[in-house]
């Protein structure tokens, strides 16, 4: 592929929510998470797992635990603050109930060697707040997720490429416990993502992107 492919396969990306009603190959789908599964990952953990749901049924269920937990939120006082546009995306928040396909993505903990090394630390010695903020920083940019968001990424790619269409989702985190129940997820292991995905029936228009300059800062 040269460079110009390439840039034009991201640039060309979209974030599909209509789907044809189409069934879409399961050999596909697994290569598209074989080639996404060569994603960078934090210490070569590689402690994804995907799985891939062909099941309408299983698609709707899992589709109606999140459209209850949006609608729990909505009906919340504390929602009456905030934009017609916000809460009409929660009254829809079970749209991708019509995807012929979904992949949800689930990571193992993983704790680097550095992680228990600070964790152990601030159990020895809690009055030592250099180990306290350092393990708050190492926190906030949680390397699970990292791993399991660069393989996504490469999955959505991979899915444009083929034809697909999909759309990244972390509003089903409203309703993991939900999930994670109906997918079976076994304890140790937590839902990071859920991506539906189909033949688009939509081609949406290119959202604008901030200028080079403005989410950019060279350092010389």
């Amino acid at each position: 592929m040269e460079k110009s492919d390439l840039a034009t396969l991201i640039k060309g990306r979209r974030s599909i929510r209509l789907w044809q009603d189409k069934p879409v190959s399961e050999e596909q789908l697994l290569k598209a998470i074989e080639l996404a599964t060569y994603a960078s990952n934090a210490g070569n953990q590689q402690n994804w797992h995907f799985y891939l749901i062909l099941n309408r049924e299983v698609i709707k269920t899992i589709a109606d635990a999140v459209q209850d937990s949006a609608n729990y939120v909505v009906s919340l006082p504390e929602a009456s603050g905030f934009s017609e546009i916000a809460v009409r995306m929660l009254k829809g928040a079970g749209f991708f109930r019509h995807a012929p396909a979904g992949i949800a993505v689930a990571s193992s903990q993983y704790q680097s060697p550095l992680d228990k090394i600070l964790e152990a630390r601030e159990k020895s010695n809690p009055e030592d707040n250099k180990a306290a903020q350092m393990r708050r920083w190492r926190n906030s940019a949680n390397s699970r997720t990292q791993s399991a968001a660069a393989a996504i990424a490469y999955l959505l790619l991979i899915l444009h490429q083929m034809g697909l269409g999909a759309v990244w989702m972390t509003g089903p985190m409203q309703a993991k416990g939900s999930i994670e129940k109906i997918l079976n997820v076994p304890s140790g292991m937590d839902l990071i993502a859920y991506i539906p995905v189909g033949y688009p029936a939509e081609t949406p228009a290119l959202r604008p992107r901030k200028p080079i300059q403005e989410v950019c800062e060279i350092i010389k």
